[in-house]
């Protein structure tokens, strides 16, 4: 009975004082990694600072265009048609009212301020880049988890997605724009149903690998609802993925309107866009260059700043890429 009580007793205190060392030793160990926040860990990305501070300026300047220097982007004065950049010249706007102007990028041969219409022009394609990635992500995110977690939906739905991914994007937006009246929200659908089959794609190849972890089988064994399961365990797995692929899906469908409205199967030539002042200028290019270089310069930096913070997102999101030790 004594060894009883004193192997007890014993037993007690290792367990009374095994806590304390365990925190002593707990406390030399440095927690600020699992302790910082994710949004701090993103923006420490060089990447994702510099592509982010370059978007971010762009979308100030398209919100605060009139207060740019700006006028009306469509008015015509063929008075000032073909101005070189850095003039100032008088103008003569829709009310027929006389003003001087400052002619920052010069004008098209129409007269219009070059400017002005770029700079309006970023409103357009912005909305088109992100309500595209938008809705692919949201449409292909839908599609990639019914195809990955439903096994009796994977062959039916991955055939129809690989049909839409044999056609080319760009045949495929000129086609359906050719069938449909040109409007903003018809580019928009246009390049958005052949980004759905890529994001897909990328979902279900992430559920998949998430359906074979133990605590998703564990949740599945003890009759877990369907929706809970995609819910709370498959679905917050797959926003990182998402995130990045939004980047690229934002990126490629600027571009794409751009090409669009430079073939004339886009916006009509009326409403400014990048691809329509470049379309403008084309047929003078050897005379006056800057009337394609501008919208052109505006589009490629855009362009390469989604992709480098879409690079630095994947860089902190994707445990594959992660460089949080470096």
């Amino acid at each position: 009975m004594d060894m009883t009580e004193n192997h007890a007793e014993l037993h007690n205190l290792m367990a009374v004082a095994a806590p304390s060392t365990l925190l002593d030793n707990l406390d030399a160990v440095p927690t600020t990694r699992s302790r910082t926040p994710l949004w701090r860990l993103v923006l420490r990305n060089w990447s994702v600072r510099l592509g982010g501070s370059a978007l971010l300026l762009l979308v100030l300047a398209a919100l605060a265009a009139p207060l740019l220097g700006t006028i009306d982007p469509t008015a015509m004065d063929p008075s000032s048609a073909n101005l070189l950049p850095g003039v100032q010249a008088e103008f003569t706007d829709l009310s027929g009212a006389t003003l001087q102007h400052f002619f920052l990028m010069g004008t098209d041969s129409l007269g219009r301020d070059t400017w002005s219409r770029v700079v309006y022009g970023a409103r357009v394609s912005l909305s088109v880049g992100i309500s595209v990635a938008l809705l692919a992500l949201v449409c292909g995110g839908l599609v990639g988890v019914a195809a990955g977690y439903f096994r009796r939906l994977d062959d039916i739905i991955m055939r129809t997605m690989d049909s839409v991914m044999a056609i080319p994007s760009i045949l495929f937006a000129i086609t359906l724009m050719a069938l449909w009246r040109p409007t903003l929200i018809t580019v928009i659908v246009a390049i958005t149903i052949p980004e759905i089959p890529r994001v897909a794609r990328l979902v279900r190849s992430i559920v998949l690998t998430i359906r074979e972890e133990p605590y998703v089988e564990a949740a599945i064994s003890l009759a877990t609802p369907t929706l809970k399961i995609l819910w709370r365990h498959i679905l917050p797995n797959a926003i990182a993925p998402l995130i990045v692929q939004g980047t690229y899906v934002c990126a490629s469908a600027i571009l794409v309107e751009a090409i669009l409205s430079f073939l004339g199967v886009g916006l009509p030539p009326d409403i400014p866009t990048w691809g329509n002042v470049m379309a403008d200028g084309r047929m003078q290019f050897n005379q006056y260059p800057q009337t394609v270089l501008f919208p052109g310069i505006f589009l490629a930096l855009t362009v390469l700043a989604v992709n480098i913070m879409g690079d630095g997102l994947r860089d902190t999101l994707d445990p594959k890429f992660n460089k949080r030790g470096s």
